[in-house]
């Protein structure tokens, strides 16, 4: 199977319902002449010109709401967002208009739009800049929430975002364009709302999902050294979330730590752990762990960075707790 980068994934997805549907359409900050501030749609200007590549001014507002108003009149558009700290300028549209709009209007208006962009810290970006606002949006009903984590299930995630008649956050990073996997020269789709067990074990369950995956299995990896067997759950989705894949985990292992970018209150570790005890409390051995960022912005020094996020090691340290060892 060949091997491409995320943002080659990405592409693919993008090209490919474009060319399947002249309803899709693509517009964001730099997406056309530029060629995408992370080249995701390098080359797709040339293929489908400059009403279906659109370049739009520094405001997310109003491109936002722009593409409400296009999914309301049967187009699906694509909204790139540079980064989603952007997005926090056109909040507003993605709340209050597509997520309202079908209820608000009794059923006569679906909107058929995806929302992308990168979320969390990429680095010395400083606080502004270094947010992750998956728990953010997925808190809201009438939004579907997807973060992708390797190339394979970007571009199965991406196409079925586009095709769905809902509006859908899908959330990249920064960090993963570049990354390389194996992804299948056919069609494929993949649901949403449907977890991944990218690792079987027995000894204890890890949750994550997005880039904070690379965590959750190097994590596997190194415990593997001594002999403690982790299953591993992708999400994939944070709305709606898999919790049966979950719980079904835990009632085999007993055990559940959660490894997630995001500041610890009302978090998606928070939802799950919620979930989990209240479906599987007397099935588990020992409390469940969360491994969150630290509860404060995000300074811009390195050595502020390396603290501030998840790691291999408070991940080790929660595992071997869990399981008193």
């Amino acid at each position: 199977m060949r091997i491409i980068q995320f943002r080659e994934a990405l592409r693919e997805a993008l090209s490919e319902e474009m060319r399947l549907d002249e309803k899709v359409f693509l517009m964001g900050e730099e997406v056309a002449v530029y060629n995408g501030a992370y080249k995701v749609s390098q080359g797709m200007l040339e293929e489908f010109g400059s009403k279906r590549i659109i370049d739009t001014p520094i405001a997310e507002l109003g491109f936002a709401g722009i593409g409400v108003g296009a999914a309301m009149n049967g187009l699906r558009p694509v909204i790139e967002f540079m980064t989603f700290n952007f997005s926090l300028v056109a909040i507003d549209q993605i709340i209050n208009a597509a997520a309202k709009m079908y209820q608000m209007s009794g059923g006569q208006f679906n909107i058929p739009m995806v929302f992308r962009g990168p979320t969390g810290s990429a680095g010395q970006l400083g606080a502004q800049h270094s947010q992750a606002f998956e728990s953010w949006y997925a808190n809201c009903p009438g939004l579907k929430v997807v973060v992708a984590s390797n190339p394979y299930n970007a571009k199965g995630l991406l196409k079925t975002a586009i095709r769905d008649n809902d509006p859908v956050i899908f959330m990249e990073s920064e960090q993963m364009y570049g990354d390389k996997g194996e992804v299948p020269e056919e069609e494929y789709l993949l649901p949403i709302g449907k977890a991944y067990i990218a690792r079987e074990g027995s000894d204890v369950t890890i949750v994550s999902f997005g880039k904070i995956m690379k965590v959750a299995l190097a994590t596997a990896d190194e415990l593997a050294k001594e002999n403690i067997n982790c299953e591993v759950i992708d999400l994939l989705t944070v709305r709606p979330i898999d919790y049966e894949t979950v719980i079904n985990s835990v009632k085999k292992t007993n055990r559940l730590v959660i490894v997630e970018e995001a500041w610890p209150l009302a978090s998606i570790s928070t939802e799950i752990t919620y979930m989990v005890q209240k479906n599987a409390f007397d099935y588990l051995d020992a409390p469940i762990r969360r491994i969150c960022t630290q509860d404060t912005p995000l300074g811009y020094a390195p050595p502020f960075v390396q603290e501030f996020l998840p790691n291999i090691e408070r991940t080790v340290k929660a595992i071997k707790e869990v399981m008193y060892r």
